[in-house]
């Protein structure tokens, strides 16, 4: 346990709940980016590891539910009350696309390529747009039946996997639209998550996370949380994963043994997503209390905004034993 203090950064500006945020890859300048969805319909683009505010998407006309941002930072997309999905470019900001829908969009996520955009819905229906020529979908995925919370690609683009009101997680194929395999649960799934190389899926169910195989759908593991769960994320190296929900705390789990490792108060809301950075060394959370906070993995280090008090601390008691010498 460490003895320093978790500090997390605190990023304002949304006016109302933050419900999802993702993360994009690293550049080769080793620079990172995030993107939030909140209920104000303002999603922002941030920069990853200081939580600096870069813009702002202006266009949708209800509460943004979902988003995404591609590998390099390129392109983004949004998913809104406004039975629309939008693509936008993230280097200006400028709207390249709208996508129309019959419902409320809950959850976007780009293909591996960024070539195409699957989103989905509260008519219970998964879509996938060609990006090149997105006049309608080229294929759709019925099967759920209630709202759809969430929609991501496998890392080889050949599948879907998606969690639904419905207490399911299903797996698609992306040529058919025929549904492969389904998981189901007892209570409401908050949200789930793929690690990067595909193997391990994520669900926050009732107060539990769920890991699955995510070839197999089938269950590796499950680790009880003391409140219901909202948002779960494992680190790609799957030593931690942490955890947030209806109690306002962030939890961190050893995930081998499933023993919670730590718990931090800061948020004043309800948790609804969180996600670790691309390199693992801080997970960002946001809130209903409308801030997204990033929280140092391992409590101490220097990095991005965070400077080692610890480092301070020890050259003050050197400088002291010269002077006295």
């Amino acid at each position: 346990m460490s003895s320093l203090r978790q500090t997390p950064l605190t990023c304002s500006g949304h006016t109302r709940p933050v419900v999802f945020l993702a993360f994009s890859e690293i550049n080769s300048d080793g620079v990172y980016f995030s993107i939030s969805a909140c209920k104000d319909g303002k999603p922002m683009l941030r920069q990853g590891d200081t939580g600096d505010w870069i813009g702002t998407f202006e266009g949708h006309k209800g509460a943004v539910w979902g988003v995404d941002i591609n590998k390099d930072a390129t392109k983004a997309a949004t998913g809104a009350a406004d039975f629309s999905a939008k693509v936008w470019d993230a280097l200006s900001g400028e709207e390249e696309l709208t996508l129309q829908h019959k419902h409320i969009v809950k959850s976007v996520n780009f293909s591996n390529d960024s070539a195409a955009l699957a989103t989905a819905s509260n008519d219970k229906i998964l879509r996938i747009f060609d990006l090149e020529q997105p006049s309608e979908p080229i294929v759709k995925f019925e099967g759920h039946t209630s709202g759809i919370k969430q929609v991501m690609y496998t890392p080889d683009n050949k599948q879907l996997v998606s969690c639904s009101d419905d207490k399911t997680v299903r797996m698609w194929d992306t040529a058919t639209g025929g549904e492969v395999r389904s998981f189901s649960v007892t209570d409401q799934i908050g949200g789930c998550e793929l690690s990067k190389d595909g193997e391990i899926l994520t669900v926050a169910t009732g107060s539990k996370v769920v890991f699955l195989d995510a070839h197999k759908l089938e269950k590796l593991k499950e680790v009880n949380v003391p409140c219901p769960v909202y948002t779960a994320s494992l680190n790609n190296e799957k030593d931690i994963f942490v955890c947030g929900g209806e109690d306002l705390k962030l939890y961190k789990y050893d995930y081998q043994t499933g023993i919670e490792i730590d718990n931090f108060k800061g948020h004043f809301g309800p948790v609804h997503c969180v996600r670790f950075a691309p390199d693992g060394e801080l997970y960002a959370s946001g809130s209903e209390d409308g801030t997204l906070r990033l929280w140092q993995t391992v409590v101490g280090k220097t990095y991005g905004l965070w400077k080692c008090v610890d480092t301070v601390a020890v050259d003050a008691v050197t400088t002291k034993a010269e002077a006295a010498s």
